[in-house]
């Protein structure tokens, strides 16, 4: 194995210009119970951008070597590890129960070698390949535990998606369409609505031109108090900020607002008398495990889920890459193959 390796590290918070690509980063050597895997893709999500900006609270030791979602082959295995051998395809779940998160807390996925604990590796079978199953552990297994972990959207559920176009928006217009929903996709642009539309998307909304719940209750009519009338069944958003009141208006009586993230704002307005007046649901689902992303595997495996990838691109030019997420020009995943 050679000594050193390419990496995209962040050296200090700041902007996208605190990456830098090196190719002298000492490869990781393997302890116990842990393993060296030889990365083949890795992906960018939303959080990698508050990763490099700086969040409040989390204190990231600096330098780290970004990257949350990553799959590889196994190149060193560790004393102690047992069920895993040189050569084995693996995804990794990016959660360190004991330190916290890949890309993170610990050097991440856009390196050519990771040093990545046994507890969280995941087999992946022979016919997924490292881009497809790179792009799942943050966007598609937060959506699955969103939407199917929680039994939260069912056949015929009228289904608002808010920010469709990124990865877990992507991830939820597909899965929820494979629950049978009516989907309502919410983008900034009528290419990417397009692209939603080639998903299965039953409707489109450009939020720059149209409030989206304006549209909803224009289409399927006034939430009702007395009754359940009117409205949509579930809003999912997690963008927060100015979307968050429009959500709660929209929504019929009984009906369920989806959160997992805040992009757009985490303290946005409120109004409790729509959530008691139509006995909302406000419903928060939080990361993903193991069970999430095994069985989107075996999903990518039969062919029930393909995942929306915008394009791949080389470590030298990851920096580009997370500028697209950063400024919402993709739809899908951004893949890095180191």
């Amino acid at each position: 194995m050679n000594k050193t390796m390419k990496a995209l590290v962040l050296d200090q918070h700041g902007g996208l210009d605190q990456l830098h690509v090196v190719t002298d980063k000492p490869v990781p050597a393997v302890t116990p119970g842990h393993v060296v895997i030889r990365v083949r893709a890795s992906s960018f999500n939303y959080h990698d951008v508050f990763t490099v900006q700086g969040m409040p609270g989390i204190k990231v030791p600096l330098p780290v070597v970004i990257g949350l979602d990553m799959a590889g082959e196994i190149a060193e295995v560790g004393e102690g590890v047992e069920g895993w051998k040189v050569g084995d395809r693996v995804l990794v779940n990016p959660l360190n129960k004991a330190k916290g998160l890949m890309g993170e807390m610990l050097d991440g996925g856009m390196a050519e070698y990771c040093l990545v604990s046994a507890g969280q590796l995941i087999a992946m079978p022979d016919n997924v390949s490292f881009d497809d199953a790179a792009a799942l552990p943050v966007a598609y297994g937060t959506a699955h535990r969103m939407l199917i972990t929680h039994n939260t959207v069912k056949a015929g559920d009228k289904v608002v998606v808010l920010g469709a176009s990124g990865g877990v928006g992507t991830a939820c217009v597909i899965l929820a369409k494979q629950l049978g929903a009516e989907v309502i996709a919410c983008a900034g642009s009528d290419s990417k609505l397009q692209g939603l539309k080639s998903l299965g998307a039953d409707h489109l909304i450009n939020y720059r031109e149209t409030d989206f719940s304006k549209w909803a209750i224009g289409q399927y009519g006034k939430p009702q108090r007395r009754n359940y009338e009117g409205g949509v069944d579930v809003v999912i958003n997690f963008t927060g900020g100015d979307t968050w009141l429009p959500s709660l208006k929209c929504l019929k009586r009984g009906g369920t607002l989806l959160v997992c993230g805040a992009t757009a704002g985490h303290d946005p307005k409120e109004d409790l008398r729509y959530v008691w007046s139509f006995e909302l649901n406000i419903k928060g689902s939080n990361s993903f495990y193991d069970e999430n992303l095994k069985a989107l595997l075996d999903m990518v495996s039969e062919g029930s889920v393909d995942p929306l990838i915008d394009r791949a691109v080389p470590l030298e030019q990851a920096a580009e890459g997370l500028a697209l997420i950063r400024d919402r020009e993709v739809l899908g995943k951004v893949i890095v193959n180191p």
